[in-house]
């Protein structure tokens, strides 16, 4: 077990069910004397409260024989707080002095990962013991950094990335990517006059319609606020039609967002959508301190996403006409000239995508 590992072990919170003092105090004992801090022990008449604690127990020794509430309605208790049994891993050790297989078969098929009996020896215990921490430490450890990925890919992507598919994202890489910026109009006039209640609904509905489509073509979002999004393709999965991706995501955003804007407007609420895409070189990698981390881009290729999305009419595509080189033949585009963009010393040629000639992707499985 390395230091880290081993560190976190000693500070689990371990469990000791027993309705019986001197087997408490045995178990306990042992515990502390290998160096682990945090010991509780109950009975079976207090186990239920001390399960429902706010703060999970990391490993429980369970006792099978006792009045009012056994160890097998402890391990009941315990299945029916997990959401899924896949989505946790709390080691239930068993310590009990029936030896038959009958009482063995039940309690691991009741959830129990170990079964030992009295008398037993320390050392053993202890051993096993320190070997379900480790699992335990490593599968929290697991579920953290998925939760982290899981703010900024998509699921199928953390899961390829957890499972060693991708390289860490998250260490700072230099990577040609395609930005869509897209940007709710009217939403500041629309929060003057709006209830609370209403704006978070309208977000709701925009918010859902356009990470769908996110999700769907692999995007990875950049920046994400109220009225603005910023999507990356090509990071952190490589993939060779970036640049069409970006285009077919963004109409079907442009078709999506049709009759969300009628219905609004059925309401009195006057919205609408606009989006740049650029395509360009970046930094990319985990931006932020402890506890607070985003995925950011560094790159003039975001700002002239944004500067073209500023630029578009409602509904417009905008696009830096070089991002199209390689899928002209599929894209119908309207030309619509040099832009002087701020934070850009040479005009930009810019034209519109009106649509892509290509079936649409499908729907990942």
């Amino acid at each position: 077990m390395t230091f880290d590992l081993l560190e976190q072990s000693l500070r689990a919170r371990i469990l000791v069910v027993d309705d019986v003092e001197a087997n408490v105090m045995l178990l306990q004992g042992l515990l502390r004397q290998q160096g682990y801090r945090n010991v509780e022990a109950t009975s079976d008449s207090r186990v239920v409260a001390a399960l429902h604690r706010a703060e999970p127990f990391d490993l429980i020794l369970l006792d099978l024989h006792m009045p009012h509430v056994d160890g097998f309605g402890v391990m009941e208790e315990l299945r029916a707080q997990l959401r899924s049994p896949s989505e946790d891993f709390l080691p239930v050790i068993v310590v009990t002095a029936f030896s038959d297989q009958d009482n063995r078969l039940k309690a691991l098929r009741a959830g129990a990962r170990d079964y030992i009996t009295k008398p037993f020896i320390g050392e053993e215990v202890a051993q096993r013991i320190r070997n379900y921490l480790e699992v335990r430490m490593l599968y929290r450890e697991r579920r953290r950094q998925s939760d982290i990925l899981r703010r900024f890919f998509s699921p199928q992507l953390a899961e390829r990335i957890l499972a060693g598919g991708v390289d860490d994202p998250l260490r700072p890489h230099r990577r040609e990517i395609t930005a869509v910026f897209i940007d709710l109009r009217g939403f500041t006039a629309f929060t003057e006059r709006a209830e609370p209640e209403e704006v978070m609904e309208v977000l709701r509905e925009y918010h859902a319609a356009m990470g769908r489509l996110i999700v769907q073509h692999e995007g990875t979002i950049e920046f994400f606020a109220g009225d603005g999004i910023l999507v990356m393709l090509n990071d952190p999965v490589e993939v060779a039609d970036h640049v069409e991706r970006a285009l077919r995501m963004a109409l079907g955003m442009q078709a999506a967002f049709a009759p969300l804007a009628a219905g609004w407007r059925r309401r009195g609420f006057e919205l609408s959508v606009g989006f740049g895409v650029a395509k360009g070189y970046a930094t990319i990698g985990a931006i932020g301190f402890e506890g607070r981390w985003d995925y950011g881009a560094i790159g003039s290729v975001t700002n002239l996403a944004a500067r073209l999305c500023a630029e578009a009419r409602a509904g417009q595509v905008l696009v830096a006409r070089r991002a199209l080189a390689g899928v002209e033949a599929r894209v119908r585009a309207v030309p619509v000239g040099e832009l002087a963009l701020k934070g850009f010393s040479q005009p930009v040629e810019v034209v519109e995508v009106v649509e892509l000639t290509q079936p649409e992707l499908q729907e990942p499985a």
